[in-house]
């Protein structure tokens, strides 16, 4: 192959904006990017444009994308890998405004999993999360991701069936909880109608008093087996009232989020000490304020969201990154979520089915990564 054709394999994308002036420090979009993300053959992935930058309008910028896949369209880079696309793709965006002046560069790499990665094995996965997992639309996507053709036998941890204990898709999500809830939280007087009751992860033994006891949650609801894989989404509830125009004052927050992260992850690590944990990178919000003024009645708003959950991502990146020797990983689930059409117009942080199965698909793909290296 010349190396005109294989510079024409090069995708640039371009967006025509209006003219929009950069500050003086040149880091206005704090462009933010994970290292590593994740596709499989057949399955849809993209970058979302608003999702990688801080501004309250997008569209103002020109963003221009170099990678030997995908494409380029309006709102986004996509692409849906084929068989032979497996192997690793640098990823390159610039941001530049509509006179050409570049305002950030960022650099990630594209991973396409084997499309029969783990094929022939069994994968115990444990899903762990807030509403997002409560509302169950994205574990069923794994599940059903994952009952196509050329994956792993799998079984889904979890005391939260919405069909009953035979249902086959199950997970630890509960409506406003929070890291903190699940490593500590304890209540004498259950009432699930009222939605009062303990983490599943917290035990009280005769004469004693709580304690979080992840090998207890093993052998009580879990046949005594450990996961394989035990993904956490969370971190809108840690950080959602946080001070958006004081970066200090949610920074104190995401700290505050990080001694409880930390906490339960080190009991799933000594639990399960031979288990990939995921670490999903906490999800864009709503790219309408209506969604928020449907939601908050003016109390809180989508830019203010948005400037936390950004500067959150920042965070998560710095803090969960580099522990592959460990075994945790991120989980980049920030970029695949349509800000537009992922969801409805009355909803903030709540995608509606089509976002709630791009979640699904960042995991699977993931999922398909880690067990083409187990």
């Amino acid at each position: 192959m010349t190396k005109r054709i294989a510079s024409l394999l090069w995708l640039v994308c371009f967006v025509v904006v209006a003219d929009v002036a950069a500050d003086k420090k040149g880091d206005v979009l704090k462009l933010t990017l994970p290292p590593t993300f994740y596709a499989v053959p057949g399955v849809e992935m993209n970058i979302y444009y608003d999702n990688i930058v801080l501004t309250e309008k997008p569209e103002d910028y020109r963003f221009i994308v170099k990678c030997k896949i995908g494409k380029c369209e309006e709102r986004r880079w996509t692409v849906t890998p084929r068989r032979k696309d497996r192997g690793d793709y640098p990823v390159s965006i610039t941001v530049k405004d509509a006179k050409g002046k570049t305002l950030a560069k960022g650099k990630t790499t594209l991973h396409v999993a084997k499309a029969g990665a783990g094929a022939g094995k069994t994968l115990r996965l444990l899903i762990v999360g807030d509403s997002l997992t409560n509302a169950n639309m994205y574990p069923k996507e794994i599940g059903r991701l994952l009952s196509e053709p050329g994956n792993p036998q799998w079984v889904m941890f979890g005391t939260n069936r919405r069909g009953g204990p035979k249902e086959k898709v199950g997970h630890e999500g509960y409506g406003g909880w929070t890291w903190k809830r699940f490593a500590s939280h304890y209540e004498p007087n259950p009432d699930k109608a009222k939605r009062k009751f303990s983490s599943p992860f917290v035990f009280v033994k005769k004469g004693g008093e709580p304690k979080l006891d992840v090998p207890e949650y093993f052998k009580e609801h879990c046949g005594g087996k450990r996961p394989d894989i035990v993904t956490f989404l969370l971190g809108i509830n840690d950080c959602f009232s946080a001070k958006p125009d004081d970066q200090a004052a949610i920074d104190e927050r995401v700290d505050q989020m990080f001694t409880q992260a930390e906490t339960l992850i080190s009991a799933f690590r000594k639990a399960a000490p031979k288990a990939d944990l995921g670490i999903c990178l906490t999800t864009p919000p709503n790219s309408r304020e209506s969604g928020f003024e449907a939601n908050y009645k003016g109390r809180y708003h989508r830019w203010g969201w948005k400037r936390i959950q950004h500067r959150l991502v920042q965070r998560q990146l710095d803090h969960f990154g580099g522990r592959e020797a460990k075994r945790i990983f991120i989980v980049p689930t920030e970029l695949n979520v349509d800000p537009v059409d992922g969801y409805s117009d009355n909803n903030g942080v709540h995608p509606n089915a089509f976002g709630y199965k791009q979640i699904g698909a960042s995991i699977y793909c993931w999922i398909k990564w880690r067990m083409e290296e187990r």
